[in-house]
């Protein structure tokens, strides 16, 4: 039960959403209807619309449901001692394992852990079948991943013949049944609230932060608590002597737009729980990427170009499954320190071939290898608009040509199998690829 309950409550039932009407606490022991004792109660439970639905650990949720061996184990979804966390469900997470963490950490951490290299496609598929069910409920879903989004059940109480909690309590069981996940919900009268609520209670929780709550509820925590505040920021706030929520109170929204620009502003306004974005349908997504971490160090310039060249068909496998180029191509590289270097090119149109993607970048590679030692590539698009066709080079006469082979390779190969067809690069790169090169999953892809 929520620990915010006020002494008289509207009650529902957690697991067949039965509307149990106005109770005392003490009272709202069990469902009359199926007797679960899993009762949700809030004194606004029947007016709040805005919520925040969560899988719980969704990579390793999916490993898991589709093999029961491991359903009881600690999984993380990664893999390659020299890789990165992408996942990891609870049970490992008790042993202090996170994601983005270094996978030699994380086996030291819990030795027992099963890990698994994990599929994007098949976690994307699975994040859209849980999206359709969100749609079915309102039209207004902003995703923030492919595992995560916000809904306005604003006005829908007509169409469904239910509250929104209600809806969302049938949205948790329809999951669960059809995809074979859990998912934890936040409710509350805004973005940043509902966002705060659903990590409340996990996993396949249902939290509940009104107005009357908030402001208490938020008061003593750390400035860090509220979502988007990185490390970075909060330790510059902590300088200032801002180290809780309740300390940015006492700032003046003019004082912290000041020292600390609009992020200051925005911070101001959050810790008062005051939160005016509208959930928005239309976010796009700011980018496509795909990175690998190889399992040995590569100074080799063609062995790079090999790993880049695959890292850009995953690139643009994504951009034409969702029907958008990007004018702008980065490449990634992280050197045997782990330092990050970026560097970007802006092109005259937007782009999705792997081809044009790879020439694009393929001189950034060249100017930044000159004999260093790389353990990570990684290749995206960003300035994302629809694409526009392809177009010829004219400093490459032969791109056009292999515009249209890559086209026709890819209808082979969504005929017959990624295997189908393959350029000479890539079959390089599979007859030398061993079993310990892993590519890295990206994790949460921001859509907002």
């Amino acid at each position: 039960m929520n620990p915010l309950v006020a002494l008289s409550t509207s009650c529902l039932c957690r697991d067949c959403g039965n509307n149990m009407g106005i109770l005392a606490p003490a009272t709202a022991s069990a469902c009359a209807r199926c007797g679960s004792t899993r009762i949700l109660s809030h004194p606004e439970l029947g007016e709040l619309s805005i919520a925040h639905v969560d899988c719980d650990a969704f990579y390793c949720s999916i490993e898991k449901r589709d093999n029961p061996a491991i359903r009881d184990k600690p999984v993380v979804v990664g893999g390659g001692r020299r890789g990165v966390v992408s996942a990891a469900c609870y049970h490992a997470r008790i042993y202090g394992v996170r994601s983005a963490m270094p996978m030699f950490k994380a086996l030291k951490l819990c030795p027992d852990a099963v890990v698994v290299k994990g599929s994007m496609d098949k976690y994307a598929y699975e994040g859209g079948r849980i999206r359709e069910h969100m749609k079915a409920l309102t039209p207004l879903v902003e995703p923030l991943s492919i595992d995560e989004a916000f809904l306005d059940l604003t006005g829908t109480e007509r169409l469904h013949g239910m509250t929104p909690a209600q809806s969302l309590i049938g949205l948790q069981k329809r999951i669960l049944d059809d995809v074979g996940v859990t998912v934890s919900v936040g409710l509350s009268y805004n973005k940043f609230l509902a966002k705060t609520a659903s990590d409340l209670d996990k996993p396949h929780g249902f939290a509940v932060l009104d107005r009357a709550d908030a402001l208490e509820f938020l008061a003593d925590k750390p400035v860090g608590f509220i979502y988007g505040i990185g490390q970075s920021f909060a330790a510059k706030l902590q300088k200032q002597g801002l180290r809780t929520i309740s300390d940015v109170r006492k700032v003046s929204d003019k004082d912290m737009a000041r020292r600390f620009g609009d992020h200051g502003l925005h911070l101001a306004r959050l810790a008062r729980a005051e939160d005016h974005r509208r959930v928005n349908p239309t976010s796009e997504r700011k980018s496509v990427s795909a990175e690998t971490t190889f399992n040995a160090d590569i100074s080799d310039l063609e062995t790079l170009k090999d790993k880049l060249w695959q890292v850009c068909l995953k690139t643009a496998d994504r951009s034409k499954a969702k029907d958008i180029a990007g004018r702008v191509v980065t490449l990634k590289l992280k050197d045997k320190n782990f330092k990050s270097i970026t560097r970007r090119r802006t092109l005259a149109q937007p782009v999705q071939l792997a081809d044009t993607i790879f020439h694009a970048l393929e001189p950034l590679l060249e100017s930044e290898a000159q004999g260093m030692a790389y353990r990570l590539i990684g290749a995206g698009i960003s300035g994302l608009e629809a694409p526009v066709g392809d177009s010829a080079d004219l400093l490459d006469p032969k791109s056009a040509k292999r515009g249209i082979a890559e086209r026709a390779s890819d209808k082979a190969r969504a005929r017959f199998g990624p295997d189908a067809i393959t350029t000479g690069r890539g079959l390089r790169l599979k007859l030398s690829k061993t079993p310990k090169d892993v590519e890295n999953l990206p994790g949460k892809i921001r859509e907002d």
